[in-house]
């Protein structure tokens, strides 16, 4: 398998990092030894802080000795691939950092830093944490944060914000959240990038408590001991209250009584999806990966009416909405014709199958010419950021949070539907414009 990390690990190089100009198409390669392969991260911030001494034996190696390295591996072809999709996607680059001892692979997947420069903390960016299995296809992963991270720099403007958009992705297996060294490692790599995070796919909420209880770092947010609560619950809440828009936007009327819904994931958001859908009169179809997980939605909700279906088959149920809640990637030239639904509006990132915005608004193009009524996802599911910038920022609390919500996300569907029809262009086209003027020019 290609992978970044394969001459870190045969050269004992721990560090790898990725700049790019989008301006000029310019980039910058650094590698280095940091740390020695037995240093103990349990100490981080007790023993040695931030940019401490953690070894005597450094090396660091410039952007030809980098190319040099990569080609010395046969890697250079696939050095070049992943610069390409950092190129396509207008971001400010990758950190990379490699755990030898637990064959950890951490990456910070930047896209724009430009809106946190100067927010007056230490995070200048913001954009949760996922872990992704270790036999997964590299590129894949790096595909996956790449796009997460350049819909977190919109997902913040539509938020209101002060932070760039970036994702980090871990390869590992499952996290033990009592080992110290590995917390103290994912503590410091978050912390080297100065992102703000919150736990995403496969990492359990529970890591920002311990992160913060064991004095690792103030950066991880939404724990179970938040006062603003795990950031699934408002992400939720935002969606429900911007597909009530939606369906005003279509039909003049926010009530959802009548409609039938698709609801595809029941996991931290869609569970909380499915309850607030179920207060009004809705027929309501589940579907998981995990059959015993959708069953257990039917039985906490008895005399609903709640059907489980397949998850091969609910995107393209006879329906009024999609509500995709899981994962991206769903919609592409061979299924949307084959979409019978009204709306798609979910709380699942990166819904269109693209690696770049152009690809975007392409495939939006052809959902809205297949009567489908779509805006890209991070236009309203940005509930869950604006949660962590609550808890990280403001010391709010979940009704403080609550009215954010209710103040910004129905706003932000209502006009930018409007607007879009006004400049005859899918609504998806029109939130893009609406961001880009502040990532891209000075």
């Amino acid at each position: 398998m290609k992978s970044l990390f394969t001459p870190l690990k045969e050269e004992g190089l721990t560090t790898l990092k990725i700049r790019h100009n989008y301006k000029d198409g310019s980039f910058k390669l650094y590698a280095a030894k940091d740390w020695e392969a037995d240093f103990d991260f349990s100490k981080y911030n007790k023993e040695f802080y931030l940019d401490g001494i953690f070894t005597e034996d450094a090396v660091y190696l410039n952007t030809k000795q980098v190319r040099e390295l990569y080609k010395k591996y046969n890697l250079e072809d696939y050095l070049d691939e992943i610069l390409d999709l950092v190129r396509q996607g207008k971001h400010f680059g990758i950190d990379a950092y490699y755990l030898a001892k637990y064959d950890i692979r951490f990456m910070m997947h930047e896209h724009s830093r430009k809106l946190g420069v100067l927010n007056k903390s230490h995070s200048i960016m913001a954009g949760g944490i996922r872990r992704h299995f270790p036999e997964e296809e590299e590129k894949e992963v790096i595909i996956d944060g790449l796009n997460l991270g350049r819909g977190m720099s919109f997902k913040n403007i539509a938020g209101k914000l002060p932070f760039g958009g970036c994702k980090a992705t871990v390869q590992m297996d499952e996290l033990d959240i009592n080992n110290m060294e590995i917390m103290g490692f994912l503590a410091y790599a978050l912390d080297s990038t100065r992102d703000m995070t919150g736990p995403d796919m496969n990492f359990p909420t529970e890591m920002s408590d311990v992160m913060i209880r064991e004095g690792f770092s103030m950066q991880y947010t939404g724990g179970p001991s938040a006062k603003t609560g795990e950031t699934g619950k408002p992400t939720a809440y935002g969606v429900y209250l911007t597909m009530k828009q939606a369906v005003k936007f279509k039909e003049g009327t926010e009530s959802l009584n009548g409609k039938s819904v698709a609801l595809m994931g029941l996991g931290a958001v869609g569970w909380y999806m499915g309850e607030h859908l179920l207060s009004e009169d809705v027929k309501l179809y589940v579907a998981d990966i995990n059959p015993a997980r959708a069953q257990e939605f039917v039985d906490k909700h008895p005399g609903r009416g709640v059907e489980v279906v397949s998850v091969d088959d609910v995107l393209y149920m006879d329906v009024d909405i999609v509500c995709p809640c899981a994962i991206g990637g769903i919609l592409y030239d061979e299924n949307i014709p084959k979409l019978k639904c009204k709306y798609i509006w979910g709380s699942a990132n990166n819904q269109l199958r693209a690696s770049s915005q152009e690809e975007e608004y392409r495939l939006a193009k052809l959902v809205a010419e297949h009567g489908v009524l779509f805006q890209s996802e991070w236009w309203h599911n940005t509930a869950g950021v604006i949660c962590g910038a609550e808890e990280y920022l403001y010391d709010g609390d979940e009704e403080s949070l609550k009215k954010k919500v209710e103040e910004i996300l129905p706003a932000n569907t209502w006009n930018n539907l409007n607007r879009a029809k006004e400049l005859d262009v899918t609504p998806t086209e029109a939130c893009y414009s609406l961001c880009e003027g502040l990532l891209y020019e000075d």
